[in-house]
């Protein structure tokens, strides 16, 4: 057989057509078998399983969940798709997949704890242990326990600072917080658990922290002056102390001209 340079141009035009036409097949063949190979029901997923402290989240209503939404076998499924199908149900917080050979997916859940509601109770909205919202329903006893805390979304990790900060001091005084809210002019209030208003005013966490532990602290010594009268309004917006309305009975315990702040 003649070499291809003393071909004719044309023959070995066609020679090189033809060259390139098997190279084209073969990678078809290949491409096809490796898409056979993929989609073969051996790679199909069996099996999800679920780690993780899963409370408030179904596992079966997970599974059923993530079956409807799932697409392609074990080799080629999108983890980051199927992370994300899992974090739309409601109580989860965060998840991670990964693949256990031969066919199966693992699933670690991070759900949600809840410590509070966001605005009203039973509304929808709850603020976590990390200050952040989510929208889930809660009907287990301990949501039945949860304050009301309210504010712009956006300042929700500094309102449940301050919760977690003042709620103790009330301790001594044998009152829960039920409610802490930051109303449109940027002043706090607080409702106590029978049912007493306290203005906190303006200020950062450390500097409300401040005026309400200086309240505790001294407001005992009032109530037990007046015969354990409780306590029905309070004014801590006065710089050198705060107007105290108790049931029945009316006191300022520190004279000030200055008006609240």
């Amino acid at each position: 057989m003649k070499p291809d340079h003393t071909l004719p141009t044309d023959i070995r035009v066609l020679h090189a057509a033809a060259a390139v036409l098997w190279a084209l097949s073969a990678v078809m063949v290949v491409v096809a078998l490796g898409l056979w190979l993929v989609r073969h029901e051996v790679w199909s997923i069996q099996a999800v399983e679920v780690k993780g402290n899963v409370q408030h989240q179904s596992e079966v209503v997970l599974r059923t969940h993530l079956a409807n939404r799932l697409q392609g076998t074990f080799i080629n499924i999108n983890l980051k798709d199927v992370r994300a199908v899992v974090e739309e149900l409601p109580w989860v917080r965060r998840a991670e997949v990964t693949r256990v050979f031969p066919n199966r997916l693992r699933l670690v859940i991070e759900e949600h704890q809840g410590v509070a509601w966001w605005g009203e109770a039973q509304a929808g909205r709850i603020i976590n242990s990390h200050g952040e919202i989510f929208e889930a329903v809660a009907d287990d006893q301990i949501s039945a326990t949860w304050p009301e805390l309210s504010g712009p979304d956006v300042l929700a990790p500094s309102v449940l600072a301050l919760y977690q900060s003042i709620e103790p001091m009330f301790t001594p005084l044998k009152r829960d917080v039920v409610r802490l809210e930051q109303d449109t002019r940027g002043a706090w209030r607080v409702r106590l658990d029978n049912g007493a208003r306290i203005e906190l005013g303006r200020g950062d966490v450390a500097y409300l922290s401040q005026r309400t532990q200086a309240f505790t602290d001294t407001v005992q010594g009032l109530m037990a002056r007046y015969g354990q009268r409780d306590i029905e309004t309070a004014d801590l917006r006065y710089p050198n102390g705060y107007a105290l309305r108790l049931r029945g009975i009316t006191t300022v315990p520190v004279q000030s001209t200055t008006t609240p702040s």
